[in-house]
């Protein structure tokens, strides 16, 4: 059941993610290949992976990357799937602030580190806090762009919890553009999404904003 706060956007766009997710799967490289793979580019750097230093350095990367893409084995929207009623008519703004957050960039694959806040408008039912940094982490474990990221949570939360309404805030550093490139170190970026009360109603988004400040 559609709700005034959902909009059929966003289910498209997470079914078209959902299926570019099992295509990716059902095409995946043996860990071999992989491992052979990082071999080929110790070899274009002009590296010899058989001295001491580099010997296994090939399975080391592919256990680094298999943690740093977790994402891809998760399911954000099944960590919302448990939610309370007993919160004594509480409806006033959930947020989580100052949240770690890491990821890669999918453009250059280097890292991506920063915070996220995140906000939603209950509506009548709640998720234990937790769960809210568990599907930033899901979203945030696999190659992103920092904009999608900020979409993919808030939407999320959104289609899943059906609040009145989601904000989220994300402030990080993309190490593309600090350590190579134009190589701007400690300039961040930050991305908003506003979903429902959050994006109609601008005292509330400001509320929401000062919030972060306090972090």
């Amino acid at each position: 059941m559609m709700t005034p706060y959902d909009t059929g956007e966003t289910k498209e766009a997470t079914d078209a993610m959902d299926a570019t997710l099992n295509q990716s799967k059902a095409i995946r490289p043996s860990r071999q290949e992989a491992e052979q793979a990082i071999d080929v580019l110790l070899r274009w750097v002009g590296e010899d992976p058989k001295r001491e230093g580099l010997v296994g350095t090939p399975s080391r990367v592919i256990r680094a990357w298999t943690e740093f893409c977790s994402g891809y084995d998760d399911d954000p929207a099944q960590m919302l799937a448990r939610t309370f009623e007993e919160v004594q008519g509480y409806d006033d703004m959930v947020m989580l602030r100052n949240i770690k957050m890491e990821s890669h960039c999918e453009h250059h694959l280097v890292p991506i580190h920063g915070v996220a806040h995140i906000a939603y408008m209950p509506d009548q039912r709640v998720v234990g806090i937790s769960k809210l940094a568990r599907v930033l982490n899901g979203f945030a474990h696999r190659l992103q762009t920092q904009e999608t990221l900020t979409a993919q949570v808030a939407d999320c939360i959104q289609n899943v919890l059906r609040p009145r309404g989601v904000a989220v805030l994300i402030d990080a550093q993309h190490q593309c553009m600090t350590t190579r490139g134009v190589r701007k170190p400690g300039v961040s970026m930050i991305t908003t999404r506003f979903t429902g009360v959050f994006k109609t109603d601008d005292l509330l988004s400001r509320r929401f904003i000062d919030q972060t400040k306090l972090a």
